[in-house]
């Protein structure tokens, strides 16, 4: 297997052959990415399609300054914004004021399986699944994320407290259920 950057140069070169490799080395490790933005795994594989697209027309401008996964991995997440954004201003957040900010417990989540947590997010609004993504995955602070969103900072932490406060109703009913299979068994 060829090392990254000779990769690199032979897609920039528009090389076929090197272009269906290096989809096929990072389109799986993108996915996950791509699937906690999207609403369904259609919109996901719409966004990660737009996103190849935007890495093979940059390539050339790829420094070597940061890994190659996170930069591709930050190509999908501006892609994956820019893919909700229509979507964001259909469906307008809350501001801080209109939401309660109470704070709950951990989430527990060991009972449940990855598509399953997945399959939540993806149940979430918009603007909650964006902002969820950014502040609690990607590690963005609030600040960073009205910026990149173009809302208020006190809209980006509603968005994140009604995320998880969805979140939370859903996995406590997941969790519910479980238990009480577990109860039967």
């Amino acid at each position: 297997m060829i090392q990254d950057i000779e990769l690199i140069n032979k897609c920039v070169k528009g090389e076929l052959k090197a272009q269906r490799e290096l989809y096929d080395r990072y389109a799986a490790k993108l996915m996950p990415v791509a699937m906690r933005y999207g609403k369904s795994q259609e919109d996901a594989e719409d966004i990660l399609q737009d996103a190849f697209v935007k890495i093979f027309n940059s390539l050339e401008s790829f420094r070597q300054e940061a890994q190659f996964l996170t930069w591709l991995k930050r190509i999908v997440i501006n892609t994956s914004i820019n893919h909700n954004r229509k979507k964001l201003y259909q469906q307008p957040m809350l501001d801080i004021d209109k939401t309660p900010l109470h704070v709950e417990k951990e989430l527990i989540l060991s009972n449940l399986h990855f598509t399953e947590i997945m399959a939540m997010l993806q149940k979430l609004p918009v603007g909650c699944r964006t902002v969820f993504n950014l502040f609690a995955i990607e590690g963005y602070g609030h600040k960073e994320i009205a910026k990149q969103l173009e809302i208020s900072e006190g809209t980006s932490k509603s968005q994140y407290a009604r995320a998880r406060a969805l979140l939370k109703s859903m996995i406590d009913e997941a969790n519910g259920v479980v238990q009480s299979n577990m109860l039967m068994s």
